[in-house]
């Protein structure tokens, strides 16, 4: 069974959300390290080669985020809670891409793109699971609910096991999409928040120690 609510874990990792928050970031600029002319719709870019970049690096007995080999590695240890990172960047309208890839832990996970961070009590994020759902969900005033449907649902377009999963968000105006391997998921709209921060999310249910490798990560306009 998929749990319905993550409220809970809100408290347990806010000192990695609030980590983030310490890091450097520059408000709708255009982070490429390896790029000279990058596209001009491009709005901010990483692939985790420098460990600078501006993401967090924290770790501790319930949590991690680092950056390993060229990819962000975040480790969900505790059972039943997700935790967020975020560069310190400020859109308003995106489309934000990125690679996952389960690198340890159990197929009953979730992992995705944060949209439109405020603070640790409000954002909008993109869920799938390794072993076939997905979401679209949000914290207002630290109150968790999931806006695409009651409860996570199932999909054929997860990828299992260590397979890589191409996952895009788009937050244009009050319309939320999610999509995973070119195929779209969920949409609906919701218009609580306009602007914000982008980010990742990983998180654990009954089973602990969910491990995800995130690379090539992209925001564009929409």
């Amino acid at each position: 069974m998929k749990k319905v609510l993550l409220a809970l874990s809100l408290l347990i990792f806010a000192s990695l959300a609030c980590n983030a928050l310490t890091q450097p970031g520059i408000s709708n600029a255009v982070n490429t390290p390896n790029a000279v002319n990058p596209p001009k719709n491009i709005l901010y870019q990483d692939d985790f080669s420098d460990p600078n970049s501006g993401w967090p690096s924290v770790s501790d007995a319930d949590k991690s985020a680092q950056y390993s080999n060229g990819q962000y590695l975040m480790q969900a240890i505790a059972a039943k809670q997700d935790i967020w990172a975020h560069p310190g960047q400020n859109f308003d309208n995106v489309s934000i891409t990125v690679d996952a890839t389960k690198s340890g832990g159990a197929e009953n996970n979730d992992f995705g793109i944060v949209c439109r961070y405020k603070d640790n009590n409000n954002f909008y994020f993109f869920l799938v699971s390794s072993d076939g759902y997905q979401a679209i969900g949000k914290y207002v005033e630290g109150n968790f609910s999931y806006l695409s449907a009651d409860k996570m649902q199932p999909t054929t377009a997860d990828k299992s096991g260590t397979a890589t999963n191409s996952l895009r968000a788009d937050c244009n105006g009050s319309t939320l999409t999610l999509y995973a391997n070119g195929q779209m998921l969920s949409t609906t709209t919701d218009p609580s928040f306009t602007m914000g921060d982008v980010g990742l999310m990983v998180g654990t249910f009954e089973e602990p120690n969910v491990s995800i490798q995130f690379d090539n990560f992209v925001v564009t306009k929409p």
